[in-house]
This record gives C-alpha cells, structure tokens and sequence, in this order.
C-alpha cells in the first residue's frame, strides 16, 4: 500500500439530484405560468416595466370589491388596489362592477403588499411628497393669499397657486378660498428646490369639459336648468347651466321693463332658467335662456280686467314724440296718441301732459296678444261748442257763412251791389300796367288766364 499522500481533487462536485429539487422546480414553474422572471417583473410593477418613470394608465379587470377597496387584475400575478370612494365621490363615476373593464392609473407600486396602488383618471389622490408627480390631482388646503395668488399646502409642504389657475374665470376676490380645501392639479414640481406650482383651474376645465358633452347630448328646448350667473352684460347675462354656458337677453329677464340687467342679476346669483333657444351646429353651442318664462305674466290678467269703451284711470309713465304711455297697473300700459289727448291742436305732447301725473282715459281697443291698449282723454271731455252759421242778407238765408258784413265789402270792393242767389260779374278797373302788356302782344291774340 502507497505511503504517498493523496492529492485532493480541486473540482466542485456535481450537486446531486433529489426528489425536493424537482418539486421545487415544479412549483417555481406553476408560480411563474410559463413566464420568465423578467415578464413577471414588469407585470408586476407596470411603471417600471418600459424603463421610464411615471404615472402609467392600464386597463384592468375588476376582481372584486372588499372593506373600501377595489382589486383589478391586469394579468397574470399582477394586481392593483383602487379605494372604492373614488367610484362614489362623484355622481359621474359608475360604480364598480365585478368582471367589468376599465381604465386605471398607477401611481407606484407597493413591494411589501406586491400591488400595484391605482387610482381612476381625474380622481382626487391624498397628496405623498413622495409620490408626487407632475398631472396628478390632489387634494390641498388654502393658507394665505399674497400678491400674486394664494399659498397652498400639499403633504406638509408649501406650494403656490397663480391667480390666473384659481379659476376658469376672473375671481374678483380671490381672499374667499382662504381656509378652503379643494382639487388641484400639479403643474410644475422641484423637489429639490422644494418648488411646487399647483392649479385649480386646470381641474374645473376638465370637470367642466366632462360635464358639456354630457349635457348638451340631452339639452332640449323647453327644459327648466338650475343656473348660475357667471356675467353681467348691458344686453343680457351669461349663465352657467352646468359645463356650459347660456345667455339669458334683458328682454327675457322678466315680465316687467328692466332698464339695466344688473339692477335685477348679479355674478354669482343662483337662478331657475327655461331653455329657450338652441343651436348646436355653431361652436360653442348658442343657447338662449329665459326667467320670466318660468313665472306667470301678472300683465295678462291685468289687462283681462281692462274692457273696451270703459274707463281708466293710470299715470302717466313716459311722454314720446306721437303720445305717452299711461301705466295703468305694474307691467301694463296703454298709448296716448297725440291727437287723442285734447280736442284742441297741441304742438306737442309735453304741452298738455307732465310725466307722473295721473290722468283718467277711455279704453278705445285692446290687443291682448299683442299687450297693446289704446286709450283717449279727449273721449271722455266734452268738445268745444261751434257758432251758428250767419244767412247771407239777414234772416232770409242764402250762402252759409256770408253775412251783411261781409256783402258790404264785397260791394265797397267791386263797385256793385249783388243781389242774393245772383252771381255776381266783377268789372276790373282799368289798369295801365295791364294796357302796356295787351298792347305788347302784336298777334292781338286774347291773353290766357281770363284776362280781356
């Protein structure tokens, strides 16, 4: 027997197989589904798997609904988290329906649950420093105001909003959010410069957008809209019917005569409007709103207690040129003319009537259609009494009108006397101008123009 020592071999020997080994290759195998680890991977954590950072949107299927949260699957092994109030904090949102498919953003993903924390499009997050990114939405607090807009807190952290990103419209005052806690959205974020610029505006033109083709696909003439006043004009006001906004004309205002609609409407005020007009071809859509189509006019009835040949008695509410306006009850008036107001010839309307006297008339027609009344003062004042009519000659008659004062001018005039019913034939005194012009006239022709 050798006394050499023996050399070692140096080589790792082959691990042996054993029955452990295989079954635990068969359970990796039935974990992975035919996937390789690098699929599983990016399934597993989709804002990672196209190598970019990021909020990402996925369509997944909704698994099922449990104490406040929504489970979607996006494949296999990879799954998500939603909360459910999401789904119900807006009438928009359908509520979540087990085996249905929509739409989800993911917002990181959780390696101690393996989910992915999702979230629906447009949903307002709790704001994370740490997760947050630029286009996410979330929810912020108002702390102060200053020069160039108001100071925002988001995750315990300072940011500012421009006053121009308060709102889709001028804010006269931006002081009243103060204090308020609403959606913002990110638009411009530094973290290392602690930098974070939000905007609510942003939010409210996407609700807004949302909210106006849901509504102009059901708008109909004749529909009674809840409506906010969002501008007063010297025409009208523009309001707010919920994504879209209408025009309520000063004439549509209400049944009685409003000089200024800012006497009547202000920014802000909440009102009851009827659809009056619609026109869906133009962009944006036209829409015409009412108000004192959804309120009796109190003049119809008024002017039914009104009947034709009666009498009225109103003041006297504007003078024109042609008569004046007499307002017999609140949004009912009726017209003067000028030549019903006295029996006598007036120059102007002004000379016999003053604004806001009271004056009493007969009702000469009415138009209820139409709201028109025609009144006369001059009806109910007895006319003047006229002269007898003179005979010509005294008492024995003869041509209305002459009387022996005036036969004897016409004798003083003509040389002659004129016997009654005779016409009388009027001798011309000789004239010397007359006799140069006969005899200028060569021809001897008569002159024209019954001259001799």
């Amino acid at each position: 027997m050798s006394t050499e020592p023996q050399k070692h071999d140096q080589s790792v020997p082959a691990p042996r197989a054993s029955a452990y080994d295989a079954e635990l290759e068969r359970e990796i195998e039935a974990a992975l589904g035919g996937m390789s680890i690098e699929d599983l991977e990016a399934s597993s954590s989709p804002a990672r798997s196209s190598g970019s950072r990021g909020r990402q949107t996925r369509r997944g299927t909704i698994l099922r609904v449990h104490n406040g949260d929504v489970f979607v699957e996006f494949g296999p092994r990879s799954t998500g988290v939603c909360p459910l109030s999401q789904f119900t904090a807006s009438a928009d949102q359908l509520p979540p329906v087990v085996g249905s498919e929509r739409d989800f953003v993911v917002e990181r993903f959780d390696p101690f649950e393996g989910l992915s924390i999702l979230s629906l499009e447009g949903a307002v997050q709790k704001a994370d420093w740490g997760t947050l990114e630029i286009g996410q939405i979330v929810e912020a607090r108002c702390t102060g105001m200053n020069k160039g807009g108001l100071e925002m807190e988001i995750a315990h952290h300072k940011g500012f909003m421009p006053a121009g990103q308060v709102d889709v419209r001028h804010v006269a005052d931006i002081s009243v959010f103060i204090g308020e806690k609403f959606p913002v959205q990110i638009v411009e974020l530094n973290k290392d410069k602690n930098r974070l610029v939000v905007s609510r505006k942003a939010v409210v033109a996407a609700e807004r957008a949302e909210q106006r083709e849901k509504l102009l696909a059901v708008l109909e003439v004749g529909q009674t809209r809840t409506a906010t006043i969002t501008s007063v004009q010297a025409y009208g006001a523009f309001a707010d019917i919920g994504g879209v906004d209408g025009l309520i004309h000063v004439s549509d205002i209400s049944h009685d005569r409003v000089k200024s609609p800012g006497d009547v409407l202000k920014v802000g005020q909440v009102v009851q409007v009827k659809i009056v007009k619609l026109d869906l071809t133009q962009s944006p859509a036209k829409i015409g709103l009412g108000m004192k189509q959804l309120v009796t006019d109190p003049s119809i009835a008024a002017m039914q207690a009104v009947e034709a040949g009666g009498t009225v008695t109103g003041r006297v509410s504007k003078i024109m040129p042609f008569g004046a306006f007499i307002e017999l009850a609140p949004g009912v008036e009726g017209l003067v003319h000028i030549s019903e107001i006295s029996h006598e010839r007036i120059p102007t309307v002004d000379k016999a009537l003053r604004a806001n006297e009271v004056v009493t008339a007969k009702v000469l027609s009415i138009d209820v259609g139409k709201k028109r009344i025609s009144l006369s003062i001059k009806a109910l004042v007895e006319p003047p009494a006229r002269p007898e009519p003179q005979s010509v000659g005294g008492a024995g008659g003869g041509a209305p009108g002459k009387g022996p004062r005036a036969e004897e001018g016409f004798a003083a005039a003509f040389g002659r006397n004129r016997a009654r019913n005779d016409v009388p034939s009027v001798e011309r005194a000789k004239d010397n101008s007359l006799e140069r012009l006969r005899a200028s006239w060569s021809s001897g022709k008569e002159l024209k123009g019954g001259l001799s």
